[in-house]
């Protein structure tokens, strides 16, 4: 039984290049939505990289990759399926 609220998925999505991540922190600072957290993993320099903590909430906004220093990482619309 529906309650009548609408349910939004993701409007976005975030890609993530690790290798080329320094680990500044800019992208989950910057991040409206809260989408971006540390990993617990190293890329090969030994920097922590972001990752997806809750993808569910990404906008697709791009702050992330606008404020990444290094193109590391960047948020995009999902297209839309018209059914």
């Amino acid at each position: 039984m529906s309650d009548g609220k609408k349910t939004r998925g993701p409007r976005g999505t975030v890609t993530i290049n690790p290798e080329l991540c320094k680990g500044c922190g800019f992208c989950i600072e910057f991040c409206p939505s809260g989408v971006l957290a540390f990993s617990d993993t190293f890329n090969d320099k030994g920097y922590h990289t972001p990752q997806a903590a809750r993808p569910e909430a990404c906008t697709g906004c791009d702050l992330c990759g606008a404020y990444c220093p290094d193109f590391a990482i960047f948020g995009s619309l999902k297209e839309k399926v018209v059914a």
